[in-house]
Order: C-alpha cells, then structure tokens, then sequence
C-alpha cells in the first residue's frame, strides 16, 4: 500500500491509494492537523452535508466494471474524453456513482470497443442513468461502445426548462446554487488519454457524479412545482434519439423547423 500524505491546512486531505490486481482505489477522509492553543477557540461547526466534501473512495478499474458491482436503481454518470468530436476524439474515462459518496471510474483503453458489465447497466431498463448534459456522454458512450444508453435523467435539461430566470445551467453553477457546494474545474482541460491518471484527475472526475443524485432532488421538487415534469420526461426520453442525431450528422440542425 503506498500511503501519500500531506497534510496542509485545516480540512486538508490525506488521501490513500491501494493497488490491488487492475483495480485502484483512493480513499480521501478529512484530517484535523490544528493543534488546541491555550483557550483559543476552534469553531468546529459543521455546515450542511451538501456544503462540506464528501468523504469519498474513489475505485478505478481497467476496461470494465468488476462482475459482482451494483451500483443501485440511479447511477450517475459522466465522461472525459480527449476533446469534443467523438469521431475524432476517444472517450478516455466513464465515472460512476450510486449515490453513497463512492465513484467507480473506468479507464478504457485506446481502440477498445466492449466492455460487457459496463454496457449491461447502461441498457438496464431498472437502472436509471443521471446525467449532466447528458448529451454528449451518451454520444461519446454510443460511439465507443455501440449501446443506448436508457433510460436517462439530464439535470442540465432539468434545469433549462424550470431555472428560466438565468442563462446559467453549468454543473458548477448548479451545484453552487443549489446545493452550496464549490467544485474545482482546474483539471478538466487535462490529458485524459494518459496511461497514469494523477489523483488529482481522479478526484475530478469523481466530482463530477457525487453530487447529481442531490441535484435531481432539488430540481425534481421545482418541476412538480411549475407543472413541468411531464415536459422534462418526455425530453429525457428523446434524448438517446438526440445524441444519435449528433453522431449521424445533425449536430446543430433542428429537424423539427420548417
């Protein structure tokens, strides 16, 4: 076990990486390193769940997800990829949560085309798959691996149809409004394509799914309330529809105009 240990500031992060067989798993727990000074007082409040970092395992698999992991009825899902044409630009990682503050992430190699377990819970029609913008993803996914991902939530069309007073619909920008929580965007122009994914890059990824389970609560209570939720299902419904259209040619055109 090879143990990385920094500890910084308060709240700091002593994070763990364990290698065992194709699987890596980084651990991240908060530490406390300030020492009790006479009767200068620490305040140890804590702020809300949503507010503070998730102690969280980050589980990195070679090629697929292990046969035995289930990762619940909602899974949350993004991609990183090494640009945004997915004929030119291979999906490089598929991150995954269920939820519990865990993300499973899945390297996939350069020119491979199948990973079983991994599709197996993306066409799962008791699964369903959350995303944000899922629209590329589920292209990205389509292309590499040639399965439709269904059925699927986008907290990104969730929030264009109900959050109409702002043009603000970012995962950054909805996480900070909505939940309070700030993530770091510094390694999303990141190599993805490397063999090595740093922690950093790990940790990343993995903020990217480990609040949507959150997100789609917040944003499903404002749907019911302005009566859209209808609407925003039958969206949700297209969308593998939509991200076909991408990859067939009809990114920007809409069909549907005269």
């Amino acid at each position: 076990m090879t143990t990385i240990p920094p500890i910084l500031t308060y709240c700091s992060l002593i994070t763990q990486t364990l290698w065992i067989g194709q699987t890596t798993i980084t651990t991240s727990k908060m530490c406390d390193p300030l020492p009790r000074m006479g009767r200068m007082r620490i305040d140890r409040r804590q702020p809300d769940l949503a507010q503070r970092p998730l102690s969280m395992a980050n589980f990195l698999y070679k090629n697929d997800l292990p046969d035995d992991l289930d990762l619940g009825p909602i899974v949350a899902i993004d991609c990183e990829t090494m640009g945004l044409n997915p004929h030119r630009d291979r999906l490089c990682l598929v991150q995954m949560s269920g939820g519990d503050g865990n993300a499973h992430l899945v390297q996939v190699a350069r020119g491979q085309t199948e990973a079983p377990n991994l599709c197996k819970m993306l066409a799962d029609p008791n699964v369903l798959k959350l995303f944000h913008f899922g629209r590329f993803d589920i292209a990205a996914m389509y292309h590499a691996f040639g399965t439709v991902t269904e059925p699927v939530y986008c907290t990104k069309i969730a929030s264009k149809l109900v959050r109409t007073f702002t043009d603000r619909h970012g995962l950054k920008n909805l996480l900070e409004q909505l939940l309070k929580v700030d993530i770091s965007k510094y390694q999303q122009m990141s190599d993805w394509g490397a063999e090595d994914l740093t922690n950093a890059q790990l940790d990343y990824a993995a903020s990217d799914v480990l609040y949507l389970h959150q997100l789609r609560e917040k944003l499903n209570v404002m749907l019911e309330r302005e009566g859209r939720m209808e609407i925003a299902q039958a969206c949700f419904d297209f969308l593998p529809t939509r991200a076909k259209l991408d990859l067939e040619g009809w990114p920007e055109i809409d069909i549907f105009t005269h």
